[in-house]
């Protein structure tokens, strides 16, 4: 789908025509999702974050600057949906406390390291901020440039560089502490 499909889709949404903001779901669903699950390391949470911002979006779409690229537009609710789900997430280990019986809470990073692709992986990225995780999943994984960075996060692509530059040798070096754990 090529910009000015795009933006012709969501002028067709705009003036009622819901049932073409199921192409313009269908296009970025993949991308969201995995920056979801990125951000989160667990399946349903991504997935349901996933849902709830393209919800988000469809319910929103009358308020997107058009000088924004919309793929940065979406990232960014993205972000927004996923850091909502952590600060419930830090709720959630709370919850134990209120509980009677332990069987009925899951602890969270079971589920989240069981989910995972890599474990070593899930373990550095869990040890670096929501931003500086952010910022990795969005350069590595999604293959964004700095500018659509910028433009997800309101930061300076300058500053993104080297932020991105900390972070990167952050995770470098909880990665390498992680994997020397592991294989002890």
């Amino acid at each position: 789908m090529d910009d000015s499909e795009l933006r012709q889709m969501i002028a067709d949404v705009l003036e009622g025509d819901i049932a073409k903001f199921e192409s313009i779901v269908q296009h970025y669903q993949k991308p969201i999702f995995r920056y979801c699950y990125h951000m989160l390391g667990n399946d349903t949470e991504a997935e349901d974050s996933g849902q709830e911002v393209f919800l988000k979006a469809f319910r929103n779409l009358q308020k997107y600057n058009r000088d924004v690229p919309f793929g940065a537009w979406l990232y960014k609710i993205a972000y927004n949906q996923c850091i909502d789900v952590i600060r419930k997430r830090k709720l959630a280990k709370y919850l134990p406390f209120f509980y009677r019986d332990e069987k009925e809470n899951k602890h969270i990073d079971l589920q989240i390291e069981a989910n995972y692709f890599n474990e070593f992986v899930h373990q550095a990225l869990s040890r670096l901020s929501a931003e500086e995780r952010n910022l990795l999943i969005l350069r590595c994984v999604e293959e964004k440039s700095y500018e659509e960075i910028s433009l997800i996060l309101n930061q300076n692509s300058a500053n993104l560089r080297k932020k991105y530059g900390r972070s990167a040798a952050k995770f470098r070096k909880y990665y390498a502490q992680v994997k020397e754990v592991g294989f002890v």
